[in-house]
């Protein structure tokens, strides 16, 4: 008797003991929702010979500046990029004080429902569409707007709020970079004002670590306040060629680590790659079509063909989100 219930108390505890060690191995791992392979290995390399005091490729921390796209990278784009959703239903709400949207395009064909019709338009439309929804007020109120929209708008596919449609394993990253000295920054083509509204809670980045698109601000004395109002005017355009100029104006440094999916990233990886000692590029590629979207050379949102082609050529790092990460989204079990 006594043999088997020490046995059985042995068995427990061998349990008991996998289980802590397992537990304890997952806590020390940083990028736990990445499977083991050449992506994880070569973040982590990277990492390692930059940090290491006396290593030929040490990068001082003032140096480790790592750069990230925010849409497709950091959160999903698909089917939509999720700014222009917020200017959908903006139009939808705005649309009793602007009449004039019912006959004037692309307004008309959004408040009937017609998006194939209201983007026929291009770039142009979708500027049009933006310049109308994200001006006419001050930026504390646009940031409050952002922020009730935010909490409470939901995922056309999946009905979860769009701060939780984030990448487990980029949060992971973030982190990772972050314990290492890295200052982490957004470069997007997004909005700034927009992004800045759940950037810091939702990534870790406070706003001035956010580089953007941004509208004309314009300065006015209001009731014995101050105050900066949007102004229906484009300023600057953060995207491709706009995103090392971006880099330039608001951060002063070149990247060491620049992270991306889309051709509209490429020139960003391109300049971060042409800099002095040690460089890391890394591109996203949606290939999982079961767990989130597959979609690169032909897509009409976040395209990703020449820069395949490049990464390949210069032996930047490609993840799959197929094979590369354990799960996409933190609400996957």
């Amino acid at each position: 008797m006594k043999t088997r219930r020490t046995q059985n108390l042995m068995t427990v505890a061998l349990v008991c003991m996998a289980v802590s060690i397992a537990t304890k191995a997952q806590a020390a791992d940083p990028l736990a929702s990445w499977n083991d392979g050449p992506a994880k290995k070569s973040i982590t390399e990277f990492v390692a010979k930059v940090t290491k005091e006396g290593s030929p490729d040490f990068v001082p921390p003032e140096e480790r500046i790592a750069t990230f796209d925010n849409d497709g990278t950091l959160w999903a784009e698909q089917p939509m990029y999720f700014q222009f959703l917020f200017a959908i239903d903006r139009v939808k709400a705005l649309a009793p004080q602007h009449p004039e949207w019912k006959e004037k395009e692309p307004f008309a064909s959004l408040l009937k429902g017609d998006m194939k019709t209201a983007l026929a338009g291009g770039e142009h439309a979708f500027l049009e569409i933006v310049a109308g929804t994200h001006s006419g007020m001050t930026t504390e109120e646009f940031d409050r707007i952002v922020r009730e929209w935010l909490a409470t708008a939901k995922h056309p596919k999946t009905a979860r709020l769009y701060t939780e449609m984030v990448y487990q394993p980029m949060l992971e990253l973030l982190a990772y970079l972050r314990a290492n000295g890295f200052k982490t920054f957004i470069v997007s083509g997004g909005g700034v004002e927009f992004m800045r509204a759940f950037a810091d809670k939702v990534y870790g980045i406070p706003p001035e670590q956010v580089v953007g698109s941004t509208g004309k601000l314009k300065f006015e004395l209001r009731d014995g306040g101050a105050e900066l109002l949007k102004l229906p005017e484009i300023q600057f355009i953060d995207d491709k060629e706009g995103k090392p100029v971006g880099i330039q104006m608001n951060i002063g440094r070149r990247p060491i680590a620049a992270f991306g999916n889309s051709d509209g990233d490429l020139q960003m990886l391109q300049w971060t790659a042409a800099g002095s000692g040690a460089r890391f590029c890394l591109y996203i590629h949606h290939d999982d079509a079961t767990r989130e979207w597959a979609y690169d050379r032909q897509s009409s949102i976040g395209r990703l063909d020449k820069g395949l082609d490049e990464a390949k050529v210069k032996g930047w790092t490609v993840v799959s989100m197929k094979d590369d990460w354990k799960r996409i989204f933190p609400f996957e079990k």
